[in-house]
C-alpha cells in the first residue's frame, strides 16, 4: 500500500518516534511505501511532500520536533482548500493517511473522511487534553521538563525570599500544571478547569511563612482565566487558523495580584517553548513506537475513521469523530488531591 503521513499542530517530543514506527512496521512487515507530507495539512494542499523510507527514519527516535515539520495550516478555511487535499491525495496514489495531531488536525482528517478518505489517527497533543485516550505522547517529556524548572526555581526563590509564579503550558486543560506543579512541591496551583482564587495563593504563602519558609512557588496553566474574569491572557489580538488566540501572561497577572495583597517580592517566570523541545523521554518514546505501530496495522486490518488511543496499558482505538467532540479536562480527584495539598481557607 502507498500511506500517507502528516504531523500537524504545536510540535511535540515523539513525533519521530511514531514516524520512524508506522515506517519501519509498513515496510518490514507488509512492505508498504510511504509520502510525508512537509508542514501539517500545508503540505497536502500545496502537494508538498517527500519519499520517506528506511533510511529516512534512521537516527530519528531520539529527536524532538518532525522530520516532516509541522505548521497550524486549516484548509476548512482555506478557498477551496479540502479538494485540493483530495487532489494530492489522488496525485500521490494514495491508499490511506495516517495523521498525527490534536483535535485540530483530527477535525481536518474527519472531514477528508466524510469525502471518502480512508484515514486512521494517532493523538497528539502535550495537552493531554484529546478525549477518549488516557495520554498522549509528548505529555511526559513536558511534565518532566515543567518539574525539573519548578525545582530549578526552589533554589533561587530561596534564595531572594521570593514569591515565584510559573507559567506552564495548557490552554483549556491544566494537566501540566497540575501534575508538575504536585510533584514539584508548589504552594498553589490554578488550571483552566476552575477561577483563579488568589486568595487560595495567598493562605498559602502565609502558612509557609509562619513556619519559617520564606518562599513559595505557584504554577499556573496559560489558560487560567484572569482572576474575577472568564478571560485568557492573550498576546495581541490575531488568531490563528483554527480561531485560537496566542496566549501569554496569565502568569504576571497572577504575580502581580499575589505582590499587591501580601507585599511580597514576586516574580513570574513562562516556560513556553521550552515545554515542547528537547528530546522525549523514555516513557513518550515507547509510548509514540506503540501508537505508530498500531496504526500501520489498523490500514491494513480496513479500521479507517479510527483514532489510536491508550486505555489503561492496553492500545486500542475509537472513532476518530469522538476524539475531537469534547476536549478532556482534569478530574474532581486530581483537583482535590492538590487543594488537600494546601492549607484550608
Amino acid at each position: 500500500m502507498r500511506v500517507g503521513i502528516l504531523t500537524g499542530g504545536g510540535d511535540c517530543p515523539g513525533l519521530n518516534a511514531v514516524i520512524r514506527a508506522v515506517v519501519r512496521k509498513g515496510i518490514f512487515h507488509h512492505q508498504d511505501e510511504f509520502v510525508g507530507f512537509l508542514e501539517g495539512w500545508r503540505g497536502v494542499v500545496e502537494n508538498h511532500a517527500r519519499s520517506l523510507d528506511l533510511a529516512a527514519v534512521s537516527g530519528i527516535l531520539h529527536l524532538g520536533g518532525t522530520i516532516l515539520r509541522t505548521s497550524r495550516t486549516n484548509p476548512r478555511k482555506m478557498d477551496g482548500g479540502i479538494g485540493k487535499c483530495l487532489a494530492s491525495i489522488e496525485a500521490n496514489r494514495l491508499d490511506a493517511m495516517i495523521t498525527i495531531g490534536g483535535d485540530d488536525t483530527q477535525g481536518v482528517a474527519n472531514a477528508l473522511i466524510e469525502k471518502g478518505v480512508k484515514v486512521v489517527g494517532v493523538p497528539k497533543t502535550i495537552d493531554n487534553d484529546l478525549s477518549g485516550t488516557d495520554a498522549c505522547f509528548g505529555f511526559d517529556t513536558a511534565v518532566s521538563i515543567a518539574t525539573e524548572a519548578i525545582d530549578r526555581l526552589h533554589s533561587t526563590a530561596e534564595a531572594h525570599n521570593r514569591v515565584i509564579v510559573c507559567e506552564v503550558m495548557g490552554r483549556d486543560a491544566g494537566w501540566i500544571a497540575i501534575t508538575s506543579g504536585v510533584a514539584g512541591g508548589a504552594d498553589a496551583i490554578f488550571v483552566p478547569e476552575k477561577p483563579i482564587d488568589i486568595d487560595v495563593a495567598v493562605k498559602a504563602i502565609q502558612e509557609r511563612r509562619s513556619q519559617g519558609k520564606l518562599f513559595s512557588i505557584i504554577v499556573v496553566a496559560e489558560g487560567a482565566k484572569l482572576p474575577g474574569t472568564e478571560k485568557q491572557a492573550t498576546q495581541g489580538s490575531k488568531l490563528d487558523a483554527f480561531g485560537h488566540a496566542r496566549l501569554a501572561g496569565i502568569g504576571q497577572a497572577v504575580a502581580e495580584a499575589i505582590e499587591e495583597k501580601t507585599g511580597l517580592e514576586t516574580r513570574s517566570v513562562n516556560l513556553g517553548h521550552t515545554q515542547r523541545g528537547g528530546t522525549p523521554t523514555a516513557h513518550d518514546r515507547m509510548l509514540a513506537t506503540r501508537y505508530g505501530s498500531a496504526a500501520i496495522d489498523l490500514v491494513h486490518q480496513g479500521a479507517f475513521g479510527r483514532l489510536v488511543v491508550l486505555r489503561g496499558t492496553e492500545i486500542t482505538h475509537i472513532p476518530l469523530q469522538d476524539a475531537i467532540a469534547k476536549t478532556r479536562t482534569v478530574g474532581d480527584d486530581l483537583l482535590e488531591l492538590a487543594a488537600g495539598l494546601q492549607p484550608e481557607r
